[in-house]
């Protein structure tokens, strides 16, 4: 059996995963969680063999609490499931831990799938994924400029880049707009860019967004 902690605040996505997952007698859905905070206190009070976790929840967002959760149990596996395409945030969950990714677009099947293989101690990455990291792999060590943001600068970057008022960004993540405004200023300077249009023509160029 492999008992499993499902993390999204959306209630309709959380009954989703569970109806799919119900139909596999090997797969038990062992606890929810809606909150980051959630996530954390039930994964110190119960054993569970892996966490499938919503990549933008409010509050912390879903990279700090993946990097929390690693901390905590190094060794527990997640899967990062998530609304944005595997160009914006795929790499770099990998990076930060996660045992696999996928986009909440995936066809029932492959999450069973990747459930079953992540529990077996493996990654689980879609066949475009693969080819793309392969093809990051033979590109010279030269960092794009994107790739030097923190994750929470990275999410900001590409949330501005979609044509998001700093006013929207920050009810989405529950921050003040003030420290929104400072990310901001902290992408511009690392990026080495003036105006959100430079920003946002940056991140179509490099397919960060739709």
């Amino acid at each position: 059996m492999i008992k499993i902690l499902i993390a999204d605040d959306h209630a309709v996505v959380r009954e989703g995963l569970k109806q799919v997952l119900s139909e596999n007698p090997d797969l038990i859905v062992a606890a929810e969680a809606s909150t980051g905070q959630e996530v954390i206190d039930k994964i110190a009070k119960n054993d569970f063999d892996l966490v499938v976790l919503d990549i933008s929840m409010p509050g912390r967002g879903g990279l700090d609490i993946l990097k929390e959760i690693k901390i905590q149990k190094p060794r527990l596996p997640v899967l990062v499931l998530s609304m944005y395409p595997e160009e914006q945030y795929a790499v770099r969950v990998l990076k930060t831990g996660a045992s696999g990714y996928l986009t909440k677009e995936s066809a029932p099947d492959e999450l069973v799938k990747a459930i079953r293989q992540i529990s077996q101690g493996k990654k689980y990455v879609s066949p475009s994924l693969a080819e793309k990291l392969a093809l990051d792999l033979e590109i010279s060590s030269d960092r794009p400029p994107h790739e030097t943001l923190s994750d929470r600068e990275y999410q900001v970057m590409c949330m501005i880049a979609s044509g998001k008022t700093l006013k929207e960004i920050s009810e989405e993540l529950s921050l003040s707009i003030k420290t929104i405004s400072t990310y901001r200023t902290r992408i511009m300077e690392k990026m080495k860019m003036k105006s959100n249009a430079e920003l946002t023509h940056y991140a179509i160029k490099n397919r960060l967004v739709d």
